[in-house]
Order: structure tokens, then C-alpha cells, then sequence
């Protein structure tokens, strides 16, 4: 009869293995020190009735997202995420909701450089926030008594450079290559 057990687990990680340091942490070109909602505004204007004209007819919902940033101090900043929709159906609103919902992040300056600081506070920020807004507009909008809203992935890259351009994309063939910032 062969002895099959399993030997106790040791304490000590086996040889040539690095034990996980929690005291200090890998640093990250940016931390998000907390999140929350800095404000929220759920309204259903023409209830009940609406609920009637909703079982024959699909309302619009047209979408407006917006990003702002402000700075705190330091390498602190506040993103700002906001989202407003009013739905609406035969002229009348069923529902309008905004939501403004707030992160506050520290942009580590040794590993992002100046130029970039913008970009990823307007980009990669408002990324990481929108899966948390996207969940709340989902349960305001069910918990209002309609069908849960789920918004759709958003390009925020899209979205910035629309609003302000992007110094590293290709130029068109017809234009002049961009010139360097000078400080």
C-alpha cells in the first residue's frame, strides 16, 4: 500500500519565487483615489400615462456625454463624467436623467509625461468610470419603472479628438507635417 497524502503546505514559497509585496506597490501612471456620484436627477414627467403610449410605441433617446476636468492640487485632479437623456415619445418626455458621477486621480508625474497628462485624464479616465455609469443608468432607468437603458461602449478617444484635436495623428496628404510645441 503506497502513501498517497498531500504533504502539509509550508509557509516559505518554494525556491526561486518572490513572495507578493503588498507593503509597496508597483507604481501606475495613474491612481484612482475614490469614485462617487456628484449628482443625479431621475424624472418621469408624464407618469403614469406614459407607460400606456410606451407598450405601442418605442421612444428616441438621444444620448449626451460630456467629460471635464479640474484640477485639485498637485497631481490631483476631479474627472467629471456626465451623462444626460431624455427619452421621448409622440412629443411627450417619458423620462430624463442626469448623472454626473466623479473620480478623484493622482496622475503619477515621474511616469506621464506633461503632454500627456490632458489626453489621459479626458481618455483613459472617463474608460474606467464608464462601465460604474453605465450600471447606474441601467438600474435608475429599470428602478423608474422602464426597461433597464444599457448604453453602448463609448469611444472616448473619438470623443476627444473632436472636441480637441489630436497633434498625433497623421496629417492629411494635401497639408504641411505639424510643427513641435515649443515651451
Amino acid at each position: 500500500m503506497s502513501d498517497t497524502s498531500v504533504p502539509p503546505p509550508s509557509d516559505t514559497p518554494p525556491a526561486g519565487s518572490e513572495p507578493l509585496q503588498l507593503d509597496n506597490p508597483p507604481p501606475s501612471p495613474l491612481r484612482i483615489m475614490g469614485q462617487y456620484i456628484k449628482d443625479l436627477s431621475f424624472e418621469t414627467p408624464h407618469a403614469p400615462d406614459i407607460f400606456a403610449v410606451l407598450r405601442t410605441e418605442a421612444p428616441e433617446i438621444p444620448i449626451g456625454l460630456d467629460t471635464v476636468v479640474r484640477h485639485l492640487s498637485g497631481s490631483s485632479f476631479e474627472v467629471t463624467l456626465s451623462v444626460q437623456l431624455e427619452a421621448v415619445v409622440t412629443g411627450k418626455k417619458a423620462f430624463i436623467l442626469e448623472l454626473a458621477y466623479g473620480a478623484v486621480v493622482e496622475v503619477n508625474t515621474q511616469m506621464v509625461a506633461e503632454e500627456h497628462v490632458h489626453p489621459i485624464l479626458m481618455i483613459e479616465v472617463p474608460r474606467q468610470l464608464f462601465p460604474f455609469v453605465r450600471q447606474l443608468v441601467a438600474d435608475i432607468t429599470g428602478n423608474g419603472g422602464f426597461p433597464p437603458l444599457m448604453l453602448q461602449v463609448f469611444d472616448f478617444a473619438d470623443m476627444y479628438r473632436k472636441k480637441f484635436g489630436d497633434p498625433t495623428a497623421n496629417p492629411a496628404p494635401d497639408s504641411a507635417p505639424p510643427q513641435p510645441a515649443v515651451h
